[in-house]
């Protein structure tokens, strides 16, 4: 559950947001509801986030608590959220030639392993981030 750019001028519902995020990473937290209102319920799971990260309990998301949060729903969104497709971009025309370098050839490499473990005429490529010649045998089979 990303912040929708439309709560960039809804802050209590941001919070909320970040809130229920931060509660499906960590069950000891209450499961806000994001609705824009600052409620006894968002209250509640400020104070209960303040507590657990040895802020000031006060119920209200004060500049430190909601510094503390927004930098905890980065790390959350990564364990409960969707994952981002990954966008490759390569110049028109671009060849990689064998030995050559690229950090896009770990992401290759990587996904030739999981297929590896599915397809067994696939043989499994180490993680070089060279287009080396395990690699080469493993893209052509």
């Amino acid at each position: 559950m990303r912040q929708n750019e439309s709560f960039v001028s809804q802050p209590v519902r941001s919070l909320q947001t970040m809130l229920r995020v931060l509660a499906k990473d960590d069950r000891r937290l209450p499961l806000v509801i994001p609705d824009g209102i600052y409620s006894p319920a968002t209250m509640n799971a400020v104070a209960a986030f303040q507590r657990q990260n040895g802020l000031p309990v006060t119920g209200v998301a004060d500049q430190a608590t909601w510094e503390a949060i927004h930098d905890r729903y980065d790390e959350a969104l990564i364990r409960v959220g969707k994952p981002e497709p990954v966008r490759i971009i390569l110049n028109a025309g671009q060849v990689l030639q064998r030995g050559e370098r690229s950090p896009y050839l770990y992401l290759v490499q990587s996904m030739l392993t999981v297929l590896s473990q599915e397809h067994p005429a696939i043989p499994a490529p180490p993680h070089t981030g060279i287009l080396d010649p395990e690699t080469a045998a493993s893209l052509a089979a």
